[in-house]
């Protein structure tokens, strides 16, 4: 019998470690592409940059972030290979919005114990994702925390690179009135507003592990349904409608009002017609269990709309037609107008510390049988 050494007696296995990185190996080298340098397991990622030479000027872009608590809804369901999914379209997605190409990417995963198998199977959807969107998963590191987190807690987290030729970079300088704003539409709820998902079904004594007659699946599965991403269709739309993007607004923590303020100047306005579409079904069986009128839970949920495009309008048709194509659910929900010509009454005109256009969500979201597509 192996004597135990002093670390793993303090609730820390490298062991374990070493076990997690076998199983994962395979498929992080299935993300690399022909600019990694290296294998899986070296002090620092490496990437080979040298094609930037043919830029006139790179303009490096980075994101970093992580899912937030629903990370608790994968323990509590015992499904690791989808958080890797969110994650990857929390950082990339975030890139795309300026114009950026995503590169390569790194995660770290905090543990109270490294369970091999659980591991790898939240690595092996950071890396599935990666393949996906075509970033290379280039390192990354698994933490145990004994003691400060328990036996079955983790939490993620991931930055990712990407360049842009400084004048294709998208800018809110770009947007004009008159650009029409096109909506894309999520997956779900995507990895934002989990704190109050978490506390509406709690408050409803919902086992998370049965099926809800609204659902064809358990509720668990439900929130856990991943995050839509759209790196790969919005760059294809950028090489194939040159210009035609001026800006794009990912729809993350503060909902739409806030997400697309801060990508419009000051001096412009958007009314956001809530008509166009209706919000996924999980967003209004949530509402409604938790008392609320969807109005109130705008600054917490997507609903239903994970990315917006400011385009220009001789271009408008075209770009749907190709979002369309990629697969995804895309539609008008407004047109960009100056403050002058705008109502700005209750708009929102700040988030993240920038003071940015006015956005408002107007009219009555349209019933279920009616979503646009």
């Amino acid at each position: 019998m192996t004597e135990r050494s002093p670390y793993q007696s303090s609730g820390v296995d490298t062991g374990a470690g070493d076990r997690a990185v076998e199983l994962m190996k395979a498929a992080v080298q299935a993300s690399h592409s022909p600019r990694v340098i290296g294998g899986v397991g070296g002090f620092a990622g490496l990437y080979d940059a040298s094609f930037m030479t043919s830029y006139r000027k790179p303009i490096l872009a980075t994101s970093t972030d992580g899912v937030g608590t629903k990370v608790a809804i994968a323990q509590a369901m015992d499904v690791h290979d989808t958080i890797g999914y969110d994650l990857v379209g929390m950082v990339v997605d975030d890139i795309v919005v300026v114009g950026a190409t995503p590169l390569f990417m790194t995660d770290y995963i905090a543990c109270g114990s490294v369970v091999p198998e659980r591991i790898a199977a939240i690595v092996r959807g950071i890396a599935g994702a990666c393949a996906e969107t075509g970033v290379s998963l280039v390192g990354g590191e698994t933490a145990e925390h004994p003691g400060l987190l328990g036996v079955d807690d983790y939490d993620v987290a991931g930055a990712a690179t990407g360049v842009v030729e400084a004048d294709e970079m998208l800018d809110p300088s770009k947007v004009r009135d008159g650009d029409v704003v096109l909506a894309i539409a999520s997956s779900g709820l995507h990895s934002n507003g989990f704190s109050l998902v978490r506390k509406i079904v709690a408050d409803n004594g919902w086992d998370i592990r049965q099926q809800r007659p609204e659902f064809s699946r358990e509720l668990g599965l439900e929130l856990l349904e991943p995050t839509m991403l759209y790196t790969r269709s919005l760059l294809s739309v950028m090489a194939s409608h040159p210009g035609a993007l001026h800006m794009l607004s990912h729809v993350t923590g503060g909902g739409i009002a806030q997400n697309l303020s801060r990508v419009i100047p000051p001096e412009l306005a958007v009314d956001v017609d809530r008509s166009t579409w209706s919000p996924p079904a999980v967003m209004r069986v949530l509402a409604d269990a938790g008392g609320f009128a969807l109005g109130q839970v705008e600054d917490t949920w997507n609903m239903g709309m994970g990315m917006v495009a400011l385009v220009d309008p001789a271009s408008s048709e075209a770009v749907l037609d190709s979002l369309r194509s990629a697969g995804h659910s895309a539609w008008q929900v407004g047109v960009v107008r100056t403050r002058a010509t705008a109502d700005s009454e209750g708009a929102t005109t700040s988030a993240k510390g920038v003071e940015g256009g006015a956005i408002r969500l107007v009219g009555t979201y349209a019933d279920s049988s009616s979503a646009s597509s």
